[in-house]
């Protein structure tokens, strides 16, 4: 009569630490905060310039060469962080194009098919402070140019507001 007690314990314990196991494993990973905040202004981004009229189709013989992104340091994003997102984001998209990081090696031209995705992310405004959180409103400018010109082809401006505990 003593074993039993001791082994319900025991066994109520060996289901609860397997239930838990398999509650962890089988949960999504939970992306930082940070990635969250930049992820849908990524997907934004890359939706713009994945329609953008200069890009002829299809867009999987295409090369998108991203230069470093030029952010206003009032935001609190790092460069890297940014253009990792919009990487991301494009490479994410159906039938997208090929991504490479743009350096000033490849200043000189390429192929017919390359394309310099340039961005530059502005503080838009004062932050605005709300009974919950603060927003940091903000304009991205994208644009599209051919390797070795500088004359933009396409350009476009997303404008929104980050939270700021997101960064």
């Amino acid at each position: 009569m003593n074993a039993r007690p001791a082994s319900l314990p025991a066994t109520l314990l060996i289901v609860l630490l397997t239930t838990q196991l398999v509650g962890c494993a089988g949960a999504p990973e939970r992306p930082e905060t940070l990635r969250q905040a930049l992820y849908g202004l990524g997907e934004v981004a890359a939706e713009r310039v994945l329609a953008a009229p200069a890009l002829p189709s299809p867009g999987t013989s295409q090369v998108l060469l991203l230069a470093t992104p030029e952010v206003d340091p009032t935001l609190g994003i790092d460069q890297e962080r940014l253009r990792e997102s919009l990487t991301r984001a494009l490479l994410g998209a159906t039938d997208g194009p090929q991504v490479l990081n743009w350096s000033d090696v490849m200043r000189e031209g390429g192929g017919d098919n390359q394309w310099r995705l340039e961005s530059r992310l502005d503080a838009d405004g004062p932050r605005l402070t709300l009974s919950d959180r603060d927003l940091l409103p903000y304009r991205l400018t994208l644009a599209l140019r051919r390797p070795g010109s500088e004359t933009a082809l396409w350009t476009t401006d997303i404008s929104g507001a980050l939270d700021a505990s997101a960064l």
